[in-house]
C-alpha cells in the first residue's frame, strides 16, 4: 500500500484528509443548532424566525440575504433563527453545505412549529419585537422585496431601548 511504504506521503494524505473533513463539517455547521426554541431567551431583541427546508428553492435565494441581515444588525439587537422542516437531518446538512447559514438553527422535523405558526408557504418569516410580540410576517422570498423586509427589521430595532438604526448603516 502506498501510504504504508512512504511515511511522508502517509502523513500528507492523513493531514489532507483531516483538513477536508474539518473544512466540510465546519462549512456544513456554520450556524449553531439550538436544542430548544424559546423566544423568552431573547428579551429586548428583535427575533427573525425563518422556516426553511432543503427542497425549497426560494430558501436558497433567501439565505445570503438573511446572512447579510444577521451580520449587519447582530450588534443592534437582531437574532435570526432558521427553523428547518426536513424530516431527514442529512437533507438539511447537504443544503447547508451548499448554502451556508451564519445564524442560529433549529430542527422541527415533525412540523410542530410550522403548525403553530400556520405556515401557508415556504419560506415563511416571522419578525418579533423586543417584547416577543409577532409584528411582521413574510410568506415567500422575493429579491425585489428585500428593502421592505429590511425596513420591517429596522423599524423594530429602533423600538429597542437606546437604538438608532438606519438602513444606510453598514
Amino acid at each position: 500500500m502506498l501510504l504504508t511504504r512512504h511515511p511522508s506521503a502517509s502523513r500528507f494524505a492523513l493531514g489532507l484528509l483531516l483538513s477536508l473533513v474539518l473544512l466540510n463539517s465546519a462549512h456544513a455547521e456554520d450556524g449553531e443548532w439550538l436544542t430548544e426554541l424559546d423566544l423568552k431567551q431573547y428579551p429586548n431583541k428583535v427575533v427573525y424566525i425563518d422556516f426553511w427546508a432543503s427542497w425549497c428553492g426560494p430558501c436558497r435565494d433567501s439565505f445570503p440575504w438573511i446572512n447579510a441581515m444577521q451580520e449587519k444588525y447582530k450588534d443592534k439587537g437582531l437574532v435570526v433563527i432558521g427553523v428547518n422542516l426536513d424530516a431527514e437531518p442529512e437533507a438539511a446538512k447537504l443544503f447547508l453545505k451548499q448554502t451556508p447559514a451564519n445564524f442560529k438553527l433549529f430542527s422541527d422535523p415533525a412540523g410542530t412549529l410550522a403548525e403553530k405558526y400556520e405556515l401557508i408557504g415556504m419560506p415563511s418569516s416571522f419578525v418579533f419585537d423586543g417584547t416577543g410580540k409577532l409584528r411582521h410576517r413574510h410568506v415567500g422570498f422575493k429579491k425585489n422585496k428585500t428593502d421592505k423586509y429590511e425596513k420591517s427589521i429596522v423599524s423594530l430595532l429602533n423600538e429597542l431601548p437606546n437604538q438608532k438604526v438606519s438602513l444606510a448603516q453598514e
